[in-house]
């Protein structure tokens, strides 16, 4: 146990230590940019920094916001409410997944330790599966963001819409007949370093009496921070590659193909994963691509990116088994696909 609770220091530390270098070049960029320093670093280096401290900071605030919303689940929700409030149907269980998905406020840096935490606490993984794709997209806050950004073209606001609710579902259901049998799908080693971080005394106080209000505070805050570092270290890692791909990446050969229905929508799929961008702020976004690339490939951009991207895939990868994940991300890049696709020439 002293070498888990090493390592999960050691990476809590590099995590902060990279975030801190970054915030510093940040804060005094215009200090650094009078000395000789910043004349050796490239201008490409310069522009990586300056986006993934956007990214980052830009995600925080949701992070957080996941965060205390699953310390909160892990203390007051119980296995029997999740149970009384899900059909007890595994099929009838997905619609209800998705509408949940739609009244709460929670962008895809947000929604994967809800979602860990749900799982944990008894809700099915075909169930979470539905949440996890569907509440980046659904909720209040995107269909407003997304209507100012195409106020004069709302057949992308209501396709967004109204795609992403139906292939919540569908790829629930197909990931439900993947693993029903084994429906396990959370790793182990972080559900027994978790255990260890938040047994008493390291962790959350054992209360033998009726919590008061400052325990009950406390232990929130215990759980919401435990989770905040853990997941930091995969936003850092996720946004630096996200920021690396978006200064190197050369944009005029992806452009080029733009016009092309197929290739289009590749292009802008690839462009969701890569950029990692929040979900309530990725139309403004794709409204700025909309003069090279077709309406069906701005969809699915909007559709692709709150589903998976790069950063959240790091969080995937940290709390479930990979034949798990490389299945999530094939099941929703093929659905997506073939979604847009079909819709393509009958709304857009």
């Amino acid at each position: 146990m002293p070498s888990v609770k090493k390592s999960l220091i050691g990476k809590d530390l590099l995590g902060m230590g990279l975030l801190l270098v970054f915030l510093a070049l940040f804060l005094f960029s215009d200090q650094i940019s009078e000395t000789r320093f910043i004349e050796s670093v490239p201008n490409a280096w310069l522009n990586v920094n300056t986006i993934f401290l956007s990214i980052v900071l830009e995600a925080i605030p949701f992070i957080l916001l996941g965060v205390f919303i699953s310390a909160l689940i892990q203390l007051y929700v119980s296995e029997e409410s999740i149970r009384r409030f899900l059909p007890q149907n595994a099929w009838a269980a997905l619609f209800p997944a998705a509408m949940l998905g739609a009244i709460i406020p929670l962008c895809e840096c947000a929604i994967v330790p809800v979602v860990r935490r749900l799982i944990k606490k008894g809700m099915p993984l075909h169930v979470g599966v539905v949440f996890l794709v569907a509440a980046p997209i659904l909720n209040p806050v995107v269909f407003a963001s997304t209507y100012f950004a195409f106020r004069d073209n709302t057949a992308i606001l209501f396709s967004r819409m109204g795609l992403a609710f139906v292939l919540a579902i569908l790829i629930g259901a197909i990931l439900y007949t993947l693993f029903k049998k084994d429906p396990d799908q959370l790793r182990t080693s972080v559900n027994t370093s978790l255990a260890s971080h938040h047994a008493h005394p390291m962790g959350v106080t054992v209360h033998t009496k009726k919590p008061t209000i400052p325990h009950r505070l406390q232990d929130i805050l215990h759980h919401a921070s435990d989770e905040f570092f853990m997941m930091g270290k995969y936003l850092i890692l996720g946004a630096f590659i996200a920021a690396m791909f978006q200064t190197f990446l050369d944009r005029e050969l992806l452009l080029s193909i733009g016009s092309d229905q197929y290739a289009s929508t590749f292009v802008m799929m690839g462009f969701a994963y890569l950029l990692s961008l929040c979900s309530e702020a990725d139309a403004f976004v794709a409204s700025s691509f909309s003069a090279q690339f077709t309406d069906t490939s701005i969809v699915a951009f909007l559709v692709y990116g709150p589903m998976l991207d790069l950063k959240n895939t790091f969080m995937l990868f940290a709390f479930f088994k990979v034949r798990f994940v490389l299945a999530f991300m094939t099941t929703v890049t093929l659905v997506v696909f073939a979604g847009v696709m079909l819709i393509s020439g009958w709304i857009l």
